[in-house]
């Protein structure tokens, strides 16, 4: 049984990254009565705070909704896992806190495809800036007084400095700033963390407005529905702690809920394509072919190496050493616990031999790594550099698996679906191996053990790709922007669902391409501008 409904302003689904931006400027500048409903639980654990923290929970915890694709034949049939944050901040709260934009021309090509001023590098800067409280930059690229803190990482082990002096050698520019609007070169990427500690979302946006009495968050609540009144949204159906609620909203309903649930709201809600719903008995409110479609997501493969000598984070995380990093960290505030652990990376592969490289390589110093298919990788002292195709060809899709909400809905990435995907990411793997085998990365690499030197030609190297490729964590897209005559799109320039009023969708599910960088940062940008667009202001 529903009880009573309560009535706000906005109901914002979906607690990560777009719906704490948007829920925070909604209640601290414009007043709004805000409901901000996130499925999992609040950020509290001091594991999520301390910068190293991510890569303990990465296996795979409470923190995570586990998405599980559909068997992907171009890769021989493997079946991956996508994780997608499951607290208050969302990935925010779990990731590895990159502070990547991507190219200025990711943003103008949102513009071209939606036909719209509304989006481009010149209209999403200033929000990048507004958000931004760099603890480095202060000028026309950066902000530093917003109230996310980026900085430097708070620690860099020697690998990765060899890492940055191996490419300067072999001529690639080092780049002191990646967030120009023209990634290149090889440096050290800034992340969202302050004093030692992780700045997610929660702590950016939401945890200086928790006393405001406009704002009410429930956390623990499933969305099982949008309700639909006459073809107008009007409030939503949740599930929380075993009954189930019904909030109302007198403006609107904004979806924040990420690229995987999304879409699968929406098809919940009787908006998407019309026959796959009929199909499940749902009734159609808006028939929308694209609900669901075009998604896209960075995925990477590796190549590792022994490399003794203690350069990186062997063992850092055990025994002796994890005492003692841990007592630096609380004496002192510094130290390994102060790093994601992931400190450097570069760019390579010029799309069809010119133009933006479509290939980023990151220097992981440790060779364990984190996925089914490759754990016969021995836990040595060593190195992986880890090639992520960046702009990929291929597109996937996301359906409904059932009608029943607690069912997670079939996803199909694609991953290196697309000839020119295999291609460009096995020029990456190439460039990889040029860069073990230059100084001084050369003098500490004893051996490359994954995929070996016997893999050697495209053939070996392409099976070592399906074998070993994995999500990168940034599904995008399956709730795409376009223009008005576009069938596929699902949402208009100012992110209004197609034909169901008050109702807007503002995550990275809208982006109609994924963007060259870390996706965090941007679907922080992007929800702030939507909610400029929703207010009329700049």
């Amino acid at each position: 049984m529903v009880a009573a409904a309560k009535t706000y302003d906005y109901i914002v689904v979906g607690g990560g990254s777009a719906g704490c931006v948007a829920a925070s400027r909604l209640v601290a500048e414009f007043g709004a009565r805000v409901l901000l409903l996130e499925a999992g639980g609040d950020y509290k654990d001091w594991i999520l705070k301390v910068p190293a923290g991510f890569s303990q929970i990465l296996g795979g915890t409470k923190y995570f909704t586990q998405h599980f694709t559909v068997p992907q034949v171009q890769l021989g049939g493997r079946v991956q896992m996508i994780p997608q944050g499951k607290v208050l901040g969302g990935g925010s709260s779990i990731n590895a806190q990159a502070y990547m934009r991507g190219r200025a021309a990711d943003y103008d090509i949102w513009g071209d495809m939606t036909g719209s001023d509304l989006w481009s590098w010149r209209k999403i800067l200033p929000h990048f800036m507004r958000l931004e409280g760099n603890q480095k930059f202060n000028n026309g690229w950066h902000g530093a007084y917003g109230p996310l803190r980026v900085s430097d990482p708070g620690f860099i082990c020697e690998m990765s400095h060899k890492y940055v002096r191996t490419l300067q050698g072999m001529g690639v520019a080092y780049t002191p700033d990646f967030n120009n609007g023209a990634p290149a070169g090889v440096g050290y990427p800034q992340v969202t963390t302050g004093g030692g500690r992780r700045c997610s979302a929660v702590d950016a946006f939401i945890t200086p407005i928790r006393g405001n009495r406009n704002l009410e968050i429930v956390t623990g609540a499933r969305a099982e529905r949008i309700v639909i009144e006459r073809g107008r949204a009007v409030g939503v159906d949740y599930l929380v702690a075993g009954g189930r609620q019904q909030a109302r909203a007198d403006g609107e309903v904004i979806l924040a809920a990420g690229a995987l649930t999304s879409p699968q709201l929406l098809m919940l809600s009787g908006i998407g394509p019309a026959d796959a719903l009929g199909k499940l008995g749902i009734k159609v409110e808006a028939d929308l072919a694209g609900v669901g479609n075009n998604l896209q997501d960075h995925c990477g493969a590796p190549i590792a190496a022994a490399a003794p000598g203690n350069y990186g984070y062997f063992r850092q995380d055990q025994g002796l050493r994890k005492i003692a990093n841990g007592i630096e960290y609380l004496l002192l505030g510094r130290g390994r616990i102060t790093t994601t652990g992931v400190e450097a990376c570069s760019f390579h592969v010029p799309e069809d031999g010119s133009g933006d490289p479509v290939v980023q390589i990151w220097c992981v110093p440790k060779t364990s790594y984190i996925d089914e298919d490759v754990r016969g990788v021995p836990d040595i002292d060593g190195v992986t550099l880890h090639a992520v195709l960046m702009r990929p060809r291929a597109t996937g899709w996301l359906r409904l698996r059932s009608a029943d909400p607690r069912d997670l809905p079939l996803v199909n990435p694609n991953y290196l679906g697309h000839p020119d995907d295999m291609r460009h990411l096995r020029d990456g793997m190439r460039v990889a191996r040029e860069i073990l085998a230059a100084r001084p990365l050369r003098d500490v690499v004893t051996k490359e053990i994954l995929p070996g030197a016997g893999a050697a030609d495209d053939a070996a190297i392409d099976e070592h790709m399906r074998r070993t490729v994995k999500t990168d964590y940034h599904p995008v897209g399956t709730c795409r922007m376009g223009r008005e005559k576009d069938d596929d799109a699902v949402v208009t320039p100012e992110l209004r669902v197609r034909g169901i009023d008050r109702l807007r969708v503002v995550d990275a599910s809208v982006m109609p391409k994924i963007v060259t960088a870390n996706t965090n940062a941007p679907t922080m940008a992007l929800a702030s501008r939507a909610v400029s667009i929703m207010k009329g202001v700049d």
